[in-house]
């Protein structure tokens, strides 16, 4: 694999990364299975979750309460492309959340982040030319309650 070839498949999959937190935070969250390959997997072995498929994936995004606010951050994502049609990805993830928000302009009074830790990813080069999400890893490093938003107050 050329140089440029390189960089741009490394460059495809950190895309992939980071449109997967902004489809979560600012978007529909059910697209994201949409950068998944058909058969994609997310997993969190701590949490006991294995979501297979598109479709599960789909349904699973696609539950996130519609009251949840969140931003994740994303960092220190080091992609490793495997010519000619794989790669693979660390990346640092940290997650503030609160559920019960209603909506307006006002911010939220911040805390801790509820989630830090980092993700293991693979990818897929498809025929069409286009790298999608293989199967994705959530390694928890900290972890807590996602706090509730009642009458003004987190």
């Amino acid at each position: 694999m050329d140089p440029l070839e390189q960089l741009l498949a490394e460059r495809a999959c950190e895309r992939l990364i980071i449109d997967f937190t902004h489809r979560l935070d600012l978007g529909e969250p059910a697209s994201v299975a949409e950068l998944f390959t058909e058969d994609g997997v997310w997993q969190w072995p701590a949490g006991n979750r294995l979501i297979k498929g598109r479709e599960s994936l789909r349904t699973y995004f696609g539950s996130r309460p519609a009251d949840r606010l969140s931003r994740r951050t994303m960092s220190n994502i080091l992609v490793t492309v495997t010519p000619p049609d794989t790669a693979t990805a660390t990346s640092y993830f940290t997650t503030y959340r609160v559920d019960g928000h209603t909506g307006g302009t006002t911010p939220v009074p911040s805390g801790p982040p509820v989630q830090v830790g980092h993700y293991d990813d693979t990818f897929h080069h498809t025929p069409d030319g286009t790298w999608l999400l293989a199967s994705r890893v959530l390694h928890l490093a900290f972890g807590g309650p996602t706090p509730r938003r009642d009458d003004n107050r987190v």
